[in-house]
């Protein structure tokens, strides 16, 4: 098993309200090929939200 999560890929967008049933649908469906979702709001910007992609 590996220990390590590594970051594929960041994008910055505009936070809506439904981004989280994106995140949580790719999340469900992906988990069995090592793929992992990530939503964040902008520490600096509520508006923009940040969403990340791993390897797991």
């Amino acid at each position: 098993m590996k220990d390590k999560i590594e970051t594929l890929s960041t994008v910055r967008l505009t936070y809506t309200e439904d981004l989280y049933k994106i995140v949580d649908s790719l999340n469900r469906t992906l988990k069995e090929d090592d793929l992992m979702f990530g939503l964040a709001l902008d520490e600096d910007d509520n508006e923009t939200a940040v969403f990340t992609i791993y390897r797991t």
